[in-house]
């Protein structure tokens, strides 16, 4: 059986479990790994690139897109990369090339997969690395956050990203560019709006 049967056929098979998985892959990445690495835990570092690596392989299934596979795995050699060099110097380009690499992981996942919990988690994810972005080119675009290359920059985008998402707005981290403003704007109404889309997409199913 050549490489590429067997590859539809574990997507025949295993589509739905697979989708699971990359939804909890999301979770821990979000909300376990990002904060573990927020508090001083390198190592961690590590745990999330594995993750990255077990994201690829289960889209490597569930796409036929070589395009999306060749994006994703670009962006896992740039989180090694950035990992290893941060092992042995600074380089001040570590959190463009971060936030470049995760904002291609999330606009590739969420045009690969369109499931529930997913499909939100990558729109958080997408707009926390353009909020990273804002953060480094405009200084003080943020008050609440700094944008140094430190292992907390990512709970705290990831943070402001969901608060964001959801209306939480807890104040905390506060928008003070226009473009940062403009930005939170736009995720707050996707927040708003993905969740009347969704459900009238599944009303319209048969």
């Amino acid at each position: 059986m050549s490489a590429i049967s067997e590859l539809r056929r574990l997507r025949r098979e295993h589509t739905d479990r697979l989708l699971t998985l990359l939804t909890i892959l999301f979770v821990i990445e979000i909300f376990v790994f990002a904060p573990l690495q927020g508090e001083g835990i390198f190592v961690f570092q590590g745990f999330a690139i594995a993750a990255l690596l077990a994201i690829i392989g289960a889209m490597l299934v569930i796409s036929d897109s070589p395009r999306a596979v060749a994006v994703m795995s670009v962006c896992f050699a740039a989180n090694v990369v950035v990992f290893l060099i941060r092992l042995f110097f600074s380089w001040p380009y570590n959190l463009y090339v971060l936030a470049a690499a995760w904002l291609a992981i999330a606009i590739t996942l969420g045009a690969v997969v369109a499931i529930i919990g997913l499909s939100a988690r990558s729109i958080a994810v997408g707009f926390a690395t353009l909020f990273t972005f804002v953060g480094l080119l405009l200084p003080d675009a943020f008050k609440g956050i700094t944008f140094d290359d430190n292992p907390a920059l990512a709970n705290s985008v990831f943070y402001l990203s969901f608060v964001t998402l959801t209306s939480t707005g807890y104040g905390d981290i506060v928008p003070l560019h226009p473009i940062a403003r403009s930005l939170c704007n736009l995720e707050s109404v996707i927040g708003q709006l993905y969740p009347a889309t969704l459900l009238a997409r599944l009303v319209t199913l048969d």
